[in-house]
């Protein structure tokens, strides 16, 4: 386990120490949450009216109820494992890990709420369109809303607020329960004939 975590520091420090400078306010930007409140909006605008109101609503409770489980558990392991995110861990300090300011979080980090939260709307939203919608084939949105995903993740380990491992292990969280989610949400829409 302990070789695990040195290659994850090493390839996480690499990732940090090789972002261009110029690139730290896109990261920033991707990092953030209120930037993405558009998106958000527009994608559950978009459900409703490409479901309908009824079938929406319940694909947009479920990416809710998502976001919440995402973030409590996210949670529960940050304080579980205590794993210190890059910019607080004096051996990435030591090696000149590079700290924008203001994008730091707490002082745990694994694993990342943003990539499981970014993976599971993505993954919930674009199985809630296909899965309720067969008029429609929504590869162009999934698409999108995957490398979307990808780079909000990504954006937390060039701002060294995550190990690339603590990314890695929110994304596959984030992506398998937005599935589950869309799955459920699925039947309770077939089961109830919305």
């Amino acid at each position: 386990m302990d070789r695990l975590v040195q290659i994850d520091q090493q390839i996480s420090l690499w990732l940090n120490q090789n972002n261009p400078e110029a690139l730290n306010g896109f990261w920033h930007a991707l990092s953030g949450i209120r930037e993405w409140i558009p998106l958000y909006v527009l994608v559950i605008v978009a459900l409703i009216w490409r479901l309908g109101w009824k079938k929406g609503l319940v694909v947009v409770l479920t990416l809710a109820l998502g976001v919440f489980i995402t973030d409590q558990i996210a949670n529960l392991f940050k304080d579980g494992f205590m794993r210190l995110r890059p910019c607080r861990d004096p051996w990435m300090i030591a090696n000149g890990v590079l700290c924008p300011d203001g994008i730091h979080g707490g002082l745990y980090g694994f694993f990342s709420g943003h990539a499981s939260n970014a993976f599971g709307f993505a993954a919930g939203s674009w199985a809630g369109f296909q899965l309720n919608d067969k008029s429609r084939h929504y590869g162009l949105y999934g698409c999108f809303i995957m490398l979307w995903a990808m780079l909000v993740s990504l954006s937390r380990t060039m701002l060294a607020a995550h190990y690339l491992g603590d990314i890695l292990v929110g994304s596959l969280f984030g992506l398998t329960l937005g599935l589950v989610l869309a799955f459920a949400a699925h039947k309770l829409i077939v089961k109830a004939n919305l």
